[in-house]
């Protein structure tokens, strides 16, 4: 092997070691690949006009995706439009698809223990979902689904600039933080959104299936109220 040939073999050799530990960070959740704000901006740049009042009237219209079909409401949001907590969630289950309004459900009503118990009540925080609209049977949200609903949350979030997001669930974090890595991974430490704190959790359905996953929700939930300077709140084990 002569000296050129070595060295372009050295070289790959060091891209391969590179990619497959940006991969395992990736997968570890240490890593995530974060738009720049050029990108963020022509992702949504359909929407760079609106206000929140005016994106949920094309919310309510939108037919990007076969979800449209199915539904019976929008689910856009609801809560304080200046709000320093916003919660993400994955998508509406059949009590907000019949009400039009995020978390009503059995999950819904776990959250707002959760958030009480931060301190906080609903009103003083925003709470969304990256789908808008129910995905049949509860089922999983496609990557269709999800790249056509995904510049309706991140103009959402634009336009509250909340301090810290709640990430409830694997496909809220997977979305915000553009990794694939697992949410038991991401959990339990802030990474960032364009500047902002995002916490990942387990989503309040998981702790209806899994009740043992409560007092690493606290643990979360304690970091954020630390984070946002909030009264020591109390836990509910109910």
């Amino acid at each position: 092997m002569d000296y050129s040939t070595d060295i372009r073999w050295r070289f790959g050799q060091i891209v391969t070691t590179v990619r497959e530990y940006v991969e395992e960070q990736m997968q570890l959740g240490f890593l995530e690949l974060e738009e720049n704000e050029n990108q963020l901006r022509e992702r949504t740049s359909s929407y760079a006009d609106l206000d929140l009042t005016g994106l949920r009237e094309l919310a309510v219209a939108c037919e990007k995706c076969e979800l449209s079909k199915t539904r019976t409401y929008v689910v856009f949001g609801a809560g304080n439009e200046q709000a320093d907590l916003m919660f993400v969630g994955e998508a509406p289950g059949a009590d907000e698809d019949q009400q039009g309004q995020p978390f009503v459900g059995r999950a819904g009503q776990l959250l707002t223990k959760i958030i009480e118990a931060a301190g906080l009540t609903r009103d003083q925080v925003y709470i969304a979902n990256v789908l808008k609209c129910r995905p049949p049977g509860n089922r999983n949200p496609k990557s269709s689904e999800i790249e056509s609903c995904e510049p309706y949350l991140i103009r959402q979030v634009m336009l509250i600039q909340p301090k810290v997001i709640c990430a409830l669930g694997t496909f809220a974090a997977q979305m915000l933080l553009r990794t694939d890595a697992k949410i038991s991974n991401l959990r339990g430490h802030f990474h960032s959104y364009h500047g902002i704190k995002v916490m990942p959790t387990y989503h309040p359905a998981y702790l209806l299936r899994n009740p043992g996953g409560k007092r690493q929700v606290w643990e979360d939930i304690q970091k954020v109220v630390a984070e946002l300077d909030l009264s020591t709140p109390r836990p509910d084990d109910s």
